[in-house]
């Protein structure tokens, strides 16, 4: 097991130049390769870099890549415009769909003992270890998984190789690693590398992977007070130590610890990357760990146009609504739908305030109506919009115009924000 490339601090800014130099490093290192897979993400992981690192891939390999799979997990295939934008130049005939309920192979299961033993007993199920049969039947000599380490509220510390059990994975793996990361708990799950679904997953890679060339390159990019993005660090390699290099520096980077909890907080979700609450709701995720008891979070979605973006799902999360945790884990017990769906049901707790916190969604696309029967409250997207210019406002307190003290977020998922306990 190697770690090929390793470069990064809390200073660092790598250049595309820097990107470059360290995938030649890296390719001249490994045997030469013939038949290349590549997994980024999809468009919700636009400032990743991970499509200019897909890019560089196509420039410096040329026709030895044969596919490229987003790594879409329950996301909707991105559009041809969507490619263009995220992979400019890459021809679209490269790229294959991932379809989470159809295109699946099982490589092993994790056995039941072991998850009761990472989660506590909390969870007492074998996970099921699925990728695309195209990881497994392809031909391929190096599958490369690329990627950023950041906050993340299923995984702890997103990516790695959740990008290939989740990102390529089917209905069985998807579902139960959300549901189980959900009873743990997310504020028990938020920014920890370690966490029993980690430990779950390495163990599927260690014992079900040896025949797969998984590589992975892995980013950490923070986004600064005044919009601008930097990339902190750069790791590549095909073991644990890989991501958890990366992973402490997205701890360093990646969480903002403010010295007060805010009682509002407003967040802005890039109609590039949003469209749905199912992503959008990495508004509520990231600040929940900040916000005052009692206080509100206005989430401000241009370009929110549905719920969830598998039509199952969204369906689910209109007749449910974001509850809390044990309602969640009640209805589940009595109804079937929600329970064939865990991945839908884990979403709905995650999304919950717990009735600690008002949730105020401005959507550009959804009703006032459709708004308030998931269990949020309505907000008018034009009102707000002037209201919170998010051209100008940088990420910190401010003054809001009735006097009052809001905390503005440009880009919920590029982090996580903590206060002390309120």
């Amino acid at each position: 097991m190697t770690v090929f490339y390793s470069n990064g601090s809390p200073t660092q800014s790598l250049t595309t130049d820097d990107l470059r130099a360290a995938l030649q490093e890296t390719f001249a290192a490994i045997t030469p390769v013939q038949n290349v897979l590549l997994l980024p993400p999809d468009q919700t992981r636009l400032f990743s870099r991970a499509g200019e690192l897909t890019v560089l891939c196509h420039e410096l390999l040329g026709d030895r890549v044969r596919d490229i799979m987003p790594a879409l997990g329950t996301h909707s295939a991105m559009s041809p415009a969507q490619l263009d934008h995220m992979f400019p130049g890459v021809p679209h005939d490269l790229f294959r769909v991932h379809r989470w309920r159809d295109d699946v192979v099982q490589l092993g299961e994790v056995p039941a003992e072991f998850v009761r033993e990472v989660t506590g007993g909390i969870y007492d199920k074998a996970w099921p270890a699925q990728v695309n049969r195209l990881l497994r039947d392809g031909g391929h000599d190096l599958i490369f998984s690329l990627g950023q380490v950041v906050p993340h509220e299923v995984i702890g510390m997103a990516n790695y190789n959740k990008n290939v059990f989740v990102g390529t994975g089917g209905v069985s793996g998807i579902n139960e690693s959300h549901y189980l990361s959900a009873m743990v708990g997310i504020d028990q799950t938020l920014g920890i590398a370690n966490t029993p679904l980690r430990q779950i997953l390495n163990y599927a890679q260690d014992h079900f992977c040896q025949d797969l060339p998984i590589l992975y390159a892995l980013t950490v990019i923070e986004q600064l007070k005044d919009g601008t993005k930097h990339t902190r660090g750069l790791f590549i390699g095909d073991d644990h130590d890989t991501f958890f290099r990366a992973a402490e520096l997205a701890r360093q980077v990646n969480i903002t610890h403010l010295p007060k909890p805010p009682t509002h907080v407003v967040a802005y979700l890039d109609p590039s990357e949003f469209k749905s609450t199912w992503l959008g709701n990495k508004a509520i995720y990231r600040t929940r760990k900040a916000i005052a008891t009692g206080g509100r979070l206005t989430v401000l979605g241009p370009a929110v146009e549905e719920f969830g973006e598998d039509k199952r799902i969204d369906h689910l999360i209109r007749k449910y609504g974001y509850r809390t945790k044990s309602e969640i884990m009640r209805l589940v017990d009595e109804n079937e739908d929600l329970a064939n769906d865990p991945s839908a049901a884990a979403h709905l707790v995650h999304g919950s305030p717990e009735n600690r916190f008002e949730v105020v969604y401005a959507a550009g696309h959804l009703t006032d109506e459709e708004i308030r029967g998931v269990g949020f409250t309505p907000g008018n997207l034009d009102e707000l919009m002037k209201r919170y210019d998010v051209n100008k406002l940088q990420d910190g307190f401010h003054t809001d115009i009735d006097g009052s003290e809001f905390y503005f977020v440009q880009n919920p998922a590029l982090g996580l924000w903590e206060a002390p306990l309120n």
